[in-house]
């Protein structure tokens, strides 16, 4: 008898949870309960996670979102929403503690928190109550690191950053490979602490390639996490274990799409469009959630009419990585799949002095380091500068007639 042969007569004989399976599929959609308000805890849980989501999209109508009506933006607020929503039924559903596993956070169709083209990050839910053994390889990276995310104890923002460990701080084999534990008690050789509060870990991979490694959808960055307890197999799924799940993915998006604006108060953020501060090291980073403890930043808004273009003029700093991105306001970039809005030092065509010389601008002016706003009259400019080795030169700009670039 044939696979298939075997499979059709056990359904049509309706053994066991076959005859249920194939007896629902006879139903009529209209005759299937949705589940919503059939009094089991999981019912109770999606309820509130599509209250959430509601919520969240009606909070775009308020004035904290500055988004003034306009349906562009507020469409792109609701992919905000969902990519948001996306990483948290990614990560969060599935969080268990006691059997960790790093999961990627963005991709070319999958972008918050400020994500960047020229990176991997990877995130994986973990508490203090156990203790973690990390293994990897730092590959072609020039950057790597480990960040505890702490969850906050009140308020309903995105927790604050706990220990902090790059590769500069922990042994590494001469093939690139090392061995973290991550544990409340202290640990001889390459530790990561967990503070009691510890929610999760983030880890970040910076590469400067000539194709921006983001694109590559398949890599994976040589990487595990294990409990140093080998743990128990997971129990089946129940009514309460999915709803606390359910929940999880509720909270997180609530803590997460929230106006920026009370975050975005550091020395580095100008609000003065076209015109960047000098980059500098914040330590209020320590008290953000999900931020990168060795970054040295430089960001504003640009704001250009079609007929006009940015130039910003520059020099790369000895640094372990250095890059410029475009974000929407909503601190995702622009499409890096079909268009060039980042681009790192070796995607970088230099002067002859060895500074550099940026175009933001509507269209290509067939000079090189060009970075395509879309189309778009607003926007952000990132700067991220890895573990800078020397002062860094200010970034000057100046808002030029696109046509007096033309070669």
């Amino acid at each position: 008898m044939s696979r298939r042969d075997f499979l059709k007569g056990f359904a049509l004989a309706g053994a066991g949870a076959g005859a249920g399976l194939y007896s629902l599929s006879l139903l009529k959609p209209s005759m299937v309960t949705t589940g919503v308000g059939d009094g089991t805890k999981t019912a109770e849980a999606m309820s509130e996670l599509i209250e959430m989501i509601a919520r969240k999209d009606a909070s775009f109508d308020d004035l904290a979102w500055r988004l003034l009506g306009d349906e562009d933006t507020l469409a792109e607020a609701r992919l905000l929403l969902l990519h948001t929503l996306n990483h948290a039924l990614d990560v969060w559903l599935a969080a268990d503690p006691a059997r960790p596993a790093f999961r990627r956070w963005h991709f070319p169709d999958k972008k918050l928190f400020g994500d960047n083209p020229d990176a991997i990050y990877y995130e994986t839910p973990v508490s203090a109550e156990y203790a973690y053994r990390i293994t990897g390889n730092v590959d072609d990276a020039t950057y790597t690191s480990f960040s505890v995310e702490l969850e906050k104890k009140s308020g309903d923002r995105v927790g604050k950053l706990g220990a902090t460990l790059n590769d500069s701080e922990f042994e590494i084999a001469s093939d690139g490979s090392y061995e973290i534990v991550a544990s409340a008690t202290r640990q001889e050789g390459n530790w990561l602490e967990l503070a009691p509060e510890a929610n999760s870990i983030t880890t970040r991979h910076y590469f400067e390639l000539e194709d921006s490694v983001a694109l590559d959808l398949v890599r994976r960055v040589p990487l595990v996490i294990e409990p140093l307890e080998p743990p128990a197999p997971a129990p089946p799924p129940t009514d309460a274990s999915v709803a606390a799940s359910i929940r999880r993915v509720t909270q997180w998006l609530d803590k997460s799409v929230n106006p920026l604006g009370q975050d975005m108060t550091f020395s580095w953020v100008s609000k003065v469009p076209n015109q960047l501060p000098a980059p500098s090291l914040d330590s209020g980073n320590e008290d953000i959630g999900y931020a990168a403890l060795d970054n040295v930043y430089s960001m504003a808004p640009f704001l250009l009419k079609p007929h006009q273009a940015l130039v910003i003029r520059g020099r790369w700093p000895r640094c372990r990585f250095a890059n410029i991105v475009l974000w929407n306001r909503f601190l995702q970039t622009f499409d890096y799949r079909y268009r060039t809005v980042s681009r790192n030092r070796k995607q970088t065509t230099l002067e002859k002095d060895g500074s550099f010389k940026m175009i933001v601008a509507h269209e290509d002016p067939g000079l090189p380091n060009w970075l395509d706003t879309e189309g778009r009259m607003l926007g952000l400019m990132f700067w991220r500068f890895q573990l800078p080795e020397e002062e860094i030169e200010p970034l000057t700009t100046e808002v030029v007639s696109f046509a007096s670039l033309q070669p």
